[in-house]
């Protein structure tokens, strides 16, 4: 199952107006507009690099049942996984599922689509 999402990339005084347009009522969401913001290409890089993008492709593939088994499967240390896993979890693109006494991450996006001003 595929899920799009839009992404926007906008100067953080901008990101401020448009949410405050939006709760005084001046400004109407439309489903076309993005649901995650950037406040920069370079923070966008950074959260959607081509290791994390691997990361997201390992969890949906293998279904890892904690932050642990998903560190056997990439290799990566848990406390950089945990680190990765909360900003993006920050950004909606993933859940972290309280699952006994442990976290399984759950990829809530497949594809991006990045719309910038």
């Amino acid at each position: 199952m595929s899920k799009k999402i839009n992404i926007g990339i906008m100067p953080q005084d901008q990101i401020r107006e448009r949410m405050l347009a939006i709760a005084k009522g001046e400004y109407k969401v439309k489903p076309s507009d993005p649901k995650i913001w950037f406040t920069s290409m370079k923070s966008l890089a950074e959260v959607l690099s081509d290791d994390n993008r691997a990361l997201l492709k390992v969890i949906r593939e293998a279904q890892p049942e904690s932050i642990s088994d998903l560190a056997e499967l990439t290799g990566r240390k848990q406390s950089n996984l945990s680190r990765t896993l909360k900003t993006m979890s920050g950004y909606g693109l993933v859940d972290m599922i309280k699952n006994k006494r442990q976290l399984r991450p759950v990829v809530n996006v497949t594809e991006f689509q990045i719309l910038a001003a």
